[in-house]
């Protein structure tokens, strides 16, 4: 995820608030400032002297810029900077950023040579899409590629362990966690968003599955539902395949009847997923609606992901492997 900061200088507390709710990971300041800021939040604050600061007009800008982070300087380069320069210097080393003054400016920044800029200055003429550049920037993971599979056996499995995720966040209908038997196929299970006449909705919560599943994690990587905590970060996808990310709350493990649901994509790649035996678990629909496990039977359509198999402590390896 890209560093946001914002660029408070001359300060501005109204500028700096907006930054700490919006989730900012630091403020550069004038040095005389940066107890204001501390006295707001518990954030990194930056004395403007921390950095080299260049205007690119001529080559010789640009080389200047070069000789600053070759001297392990971090640089932020004015709004006003092109692109071909900046990959220029993208090439030459790390500890580079730059200013954006709109959402269409971080984008951009963020994207150069694919990887981006190692963070961004926002700057108080962008102070309205503050907010949509943090989320986009930080939050978003980009646009996963689903498909659809059809259930070929819905099985009792026994009692398990299974893990609930309570989340930071409100999600919505629609969305939910990438849960598996294995990390080449994972099934999308739903939010508790939907509520009856038995049991209210928990919108923070994913009923997420068995101890052993793989989840689908930011950075794309994945862990065992087991190891996540307080804190941790997980992948939110979408029936369309937008992704976000959420703060854990809390884990709750417990002992629960399960269900094995087993299911084969048209191209013939097949996946299993247990999940606890109750009617507010859910699965996700072609159109993106939520279905109930107990509703479940063969034929029925879901929402997965098909990937290449292979993890080691949850980084991809080019390994043969075979996981069911």
């Amino acid at each position: 995820m890209k560093k946001i900061f914002v660029s408070a200088i001359p300060f501005d507390k109204h500028f700096v608030t907006l930054a700490l709710e919006s989730g900012v990971d630091g403020v550069i300041v004038d040095a005389k400032d940066t107890d204001k800021v501390k006295h707001l939040a518990k954030v990194d604050v930056f004395p403007a002297d921390s950095f080299s600061f260049f205007s690119l007009k001529a080559k010789d800008d640009e080389k200047k810029a070069a000789d600053a982070l070759a001297k392990k300087r971090s640089v932020i380069l004015r709004e006003g900077w092109e692109v071909i320069p900046v990959e220029n210097l993208l090439a030459q080393g790390e500890g580079l950023g730059v200013e954006v003054d709109s959402y269409d400016r971080a984008i951009l920044a963020a994207g150069i040579l694919e990887r981006g800029v190692d963070f961004i200055v926002v700057t108080p003429k962008a102070a309205a899409d503050l907010k949509p550049i943090v989320a986009e920037l930080k939050l978003s993971q980009g646009i996963l590629d689903l498909e659809t599979a059809k259930v070929t056996a819905v099985e009792p499995a026994g009692l398990g362990h299974r893990v609930c995720v309570d989340t930071l966040s409100l999600l919505k209908s629609g969305q939910g966690m990438l849960v598996g038997n294995s990390s080449a196929f994972t099934a999308l299970v739903h939010a508790e968003t939907e509520k009856n006449e038995y049991v209210a909705a928990r919108p923070f919560r994913v009923n997420a599955g068995a101890v052993h599943a793989y989840a689908v994690m930011p950075g794309d990587k994945t862990n065992y539902l087991e190891e996540l905590s307080s804190g941790s970060q997980v992948l939110i996808v979408d029936a369309s395949g937008k992704t976000s990310v959420a703060t854990v709350g809390r884990v709750k493990v417990e002992v629960r009847p399960m269900l094995l649901v087993s299911a084969k994509t048209t191209s013939g790649a097949e996946g299993r997923i247990f999940l606890q035996n109750a009617e507010t678990i859910r699965m996700v629909r072609p159109d993106g609606s939520p279905v109930s496990v107990v509703d479940l039977k063969p034929g029925d359509e879901i929402l997965v992901r098909t990937d290449a198999a292979g993890r080691h402590f949850g980084m991809r390896i080019q390994e043969e492997i075979k996981e069911g």
